[in-house]
């Protein structure tokens, strides 16, 4: 006789408050129901896999102890919350995740009432779950606030900052530490059974160190894994401590992937607590599925994969990445140059890095998620005499601004800051939109401001940024391909504050700052097709401008536009005001501004983005139309 099918548990659940009902058997069917349902939809949308593989288990007690959306569960960073998604009513659109019209990849309040905290940049979760426990106190309503971050968000600086206040405010407040940096497997046993006694007879107190003392329950091997798993910081001492100095009641290390341990403690918690507690909890990123296990990411962010095999599909391209040319480039540099270092903030491969640091190890430095760190650390190795390399995403830059300002442009030091993922990224949507950069550094003095047109003139960029030390300096690239062009064979520094004319025309100028360069010369041939050949010219320096080729670009044509991938009061402006200053538009130049609107743009492609944004061929051309006046006769979709 063979057994029946079980019937999905999963199917039966549409909200979290549909896992009341179910015993801790059905929840651990459930768990292994939503690791198979997670690892099918991320394999129809690409996206973050290993992350939510990892806090399967997890999501799964939360929802089933407590009482979303009145306990407010709040995830950092927002990687792993694609299995909280599938449990709170978004399962049926769950094969639109990171997709136009579809799902965010991460929490978004305006998506559902059960993300109380949107996120994508790591450690703002313990100061958003502390806002939420105080405005709880203060009669606003709500129950629990929960911080689930990561052991890799534990290193910003902003997460001890958030404990610090908690600790002194002393509001109940809990906070999980899901460590994947360690994993243990240890058998359900004695530790298990223990807890679930605790829970059943034993004080809130009582848990706490018994939680602490029941590492010696397991089997040698995974003492010393658990050992090593307390160890997040150095000189931490075992059992918690720093954690406790900070005033949180420490529980931990627990197994994340045994719903018998997690269950019992979160309802102690639950049902005991007081003031603050953090809970250590020790999973597997990629659990579940062997390839994510196997990859030496364990699958953090994968395109569209066969399930069976795990073999991701890549789109064919000839072009390299201009993340691989700004590698490339760097480490040609570092060959002839020992003063060049490289410094990123936790994302090596993002920025790669890992290929500079693969040639160079003791050269290149990963500060962990600290990029007010990455930024003066690079401004102290600049004062003392090295030529330091800042890569960091466009967007994750924004949370260095002040060192910025205070360390690196009042002290004109020398930092080269290599911006990646600048411009609009696709999948990943407005957090990660490298849209504001231009305008917060090049309103700063001493600043020199570039941005690539295309792979090439990132080689010729890294090389101008390795030899200029008169102050910070700063080049921006986008996510993704280049554009095939000839490759140099070396970088050659350019004049700073010169652009280049790419190609001479009459009555219009196009002036282009970065890589929108190649829809603005496929608008110009449109436009010649038309009989109104533009002139096209690239701008490559935002800070100094090209006053000179601006000024002469605006005395021989009727019209000037200039077209960049960046936010009002970049590139524009200052070219706008360069004009107003020399009394051009007195003399009825017409000049507009192509730049991103004001607004944040949600996740698509890379190419509906642009069109969304009116940066696209067939909008520059428009734009030039509508400018001079011209009707649009037969023009494209």
């Amino acid at each position: 006789m063979t057994d029946r099918p079980k019937t999905p548990v999963l199917d039966r659940v549409h909200l979290p408050a549909d896992l009341k009902s179910l015993g801790d058997r059905e929840l651990r069917q459930l768990a292994d129901e939503l690791r198979a349902e997670t690892i099918s939809a991320v394999s129809v949308t690409g996206g973050h896999l290993g992350a939510g593989l990892g806090v399967v288990e997890l999501t799964v007690a939360l929802h089933a102890v407590f009482d979303a959306p009145r306990d407010r569960i709040i995830w950092d960073v927002g990687h792993q919350c694609y299995p909280h998604k599938i449990l709170t009513g978004r399962r049926d659109r769950i094969r639109t995740l990171r997709m136009e019209g579809g799902l965010s990849g991460f929490t978004k309040r305006s998506e559902s009432p059960y993300d109380p905290f949107g996120a994508a940049h790591s450690s703002t979760s313990i100061s958003a779950a502390l806002g939420f426990a105080v405005a709880r106190d203060l009669g606003a309503g709500g129950g629990d606030a929960i911080a689930v971050i990561g052991d890799g968000s534990m290193s910003a600086g902003m997460a001890y900052e958030a404990m610090n206040n908690a600790g002194a405010l002393k509001k109940r407040l809990i906070v999980i530490l899901n460590d994947n940096e360690m994993s243990i497997a240890p058998p359900v046993g004695a530790m298990s059974a223990y807890l679930t006694r605790l829970y059943t007879e034993g004080p809130f107190q009582e848990l706490k160190a018994a939680a602490k003392g029941a590492v010696s329950l397991l089997p040698e091997p995974f003492q010393e894994g658990a050992r090593r798993a307390k160890e997040l910081l150095k000189g931490m001492a075992v059992g918690g401590t720093l954690f406790e100095e900070l005033g949180f009641s420490y529980i931990g290390p627990i197994d994340g992937h045994d719903l018998d341990q997690m269950l019992p403690v979160l309802r102690t918690v639950k049902a005991r607590a007081t003031g603050p507690v953090l809970i250590h909890v020790l999973t597997k990123k990629g659990k579940g599925y062997a390839p994510a296990e196997a990859a030496r990411d364990r699958g953090h962010a994968t395109a569209k994969f066969d399930v069976a095999t795990g073999a991701q599909a890549k789109a064919a391209s000839n072009a390299p990445s201009y993340t691989r040319v700004f590698a490339q480039a760097l480490i040609r540099a570092a060959e002839a140059d020992e003063k060049i270092v490289a410094v990123t903030a936790a994302m090596p491969d993002g920025t790669g890095l890992n290929l500079f640091a693969e040639r160079f190890p003791k050269r290149c430095f990963d500060v962990g998620i600290a990029e007010q760190h990455a930024v003066t650390f690079s401004a102290g190795m600049a004062a003392g005499g090295l030529k330091p390399f800042c890569a960091l995403y466009s967007t994750f830059l924004q949370r260095g601004y002040d060192q910025v300002v205070h360390d690196v442009a009042i002290q004109r030091l020398p930092v080269r800051f290599a911006i990646d993922r600048a411009g609009l990224v696709g999948a990943d949507g407005a957090t990660h939109a490298g849209a504001f950069d231009v305008a917060f550094l090049a309103n700063l003095p001493g600043f020199v401001v570039m941005a690539a047109a295309d792979e090439a003139e990132l080689v010729h960029m890294v090389a101008t940024a390795a030899a200029w030390d008169e102050g910070p300096i700063s080049f921006r690239f986008p996510r993704g391909e280049g554009t095939g062009v000839e490759m140099p064979a070396r970088g050659q520094p350019l004049e700073i504050g010169r652009g280049r004319v790419i190609r001479d025309g009459a009555r219009v100028a196009i002036l282009s700052f970065g890589t929108r360069l190649a829809e603005v010369l496929v608008a110009a041939e449109a436009l010649a097709a038309r009989g109104l050949a533009p002139t096209v010219a690239d701008a490559r320096f935002a800070k100094p401008l090209d006053r000179d080729l601006i000024l002469r670009l605006a005395a021989g044509h009727e019209v000037l536009i200039t077209v960049e991938e960046g936010a009002i009061g970049g590139f524009g402006s200052h070219v706008a005001q360069c004009l107003a200053e020399a009394g051009v538009f007195d003399r009825g130049l017409k000049f507009r501004s192509m730049v991103l609107p004001d607004t944040f743009i949600d996740q698509a492609s890379p190419e509906a983005m642009y069109e969304v944004a009116g940066l696209s061929a067939a909008r520059i051309e428009g734009k030039v139309l509508e400018v001079l006046g011209v009707a649009v006769v037969g023009k494209r979709a």
